[in-house]
């Protein structure tokens, strides 16, 4: 049996749980109604403001795919010791709505990173963690990505 050294160096370590440069992004009510017509969703409560003024939210709303617009920008990063890499998919957790005149707040952090044995051969995972806060320190939403990096065989 053999024992594989780990990947991870000093400098990937260093880089977990440090954030990025924060960019505030100012939420404009035609930018949810195209983002909403782009994706297709005719939701009133993303387009209606009549119709979204008789609902929970007493107003319009972003979808929660609208977050995928507002762009952070990078954390502290490093180079994979491997060649090829995977999307291992986002988590998602709402916790306030997004109205037209919301100021968002994004930060991404590298917030794990851990490798495992797979068919692959080892894998590197790095999760990042981007936080999207309103202009009251609230966090609106929070996301999880995994990226998975390995060596190719041959």
């Amino acid at each position: 049996m053999t024992t594989e050294e780990s990947v991870i160096t000093q400098e990937m370590k260093d880089a977990v749980g440090v954030e990025s440069e924060p960019v505030t992004h100012d939420v404009e009510k035609g930018a949810i109604i195209k983002f909403a017509q782009a994706i297709g969703d005719d939701n009133p409560l993303f387009n209606d403001e009549q119709a979204a003024r008789q609902s929970r939210y007493g107003g319009m709303i972003a979808p929660p795919t609208f977050m995928r617009s507002l762009i952070s920008k990078s954390p502290p990063s490093f180079k994979s010791p491997y060649s090829a890499a995977l999307d291992g998919g986002s988590e998602w957790e709402y916790f306030e709505p997004v109205r037209p005149g919301d100021r968002i707040t994004v930060t991404t952090k590298i917030a794990d990173l851990f490798e495992r044995p797979g068919r692959l051969g080892n894998m590197l995972f790095t999760i990042r963690e981007t936080r999207y806060v309103n202009q009251f320190g609230k966090t609106a939403a929070l996301q999880r990505t995994t990226g998975i990096s390995y060596e190719p065989a041959g």
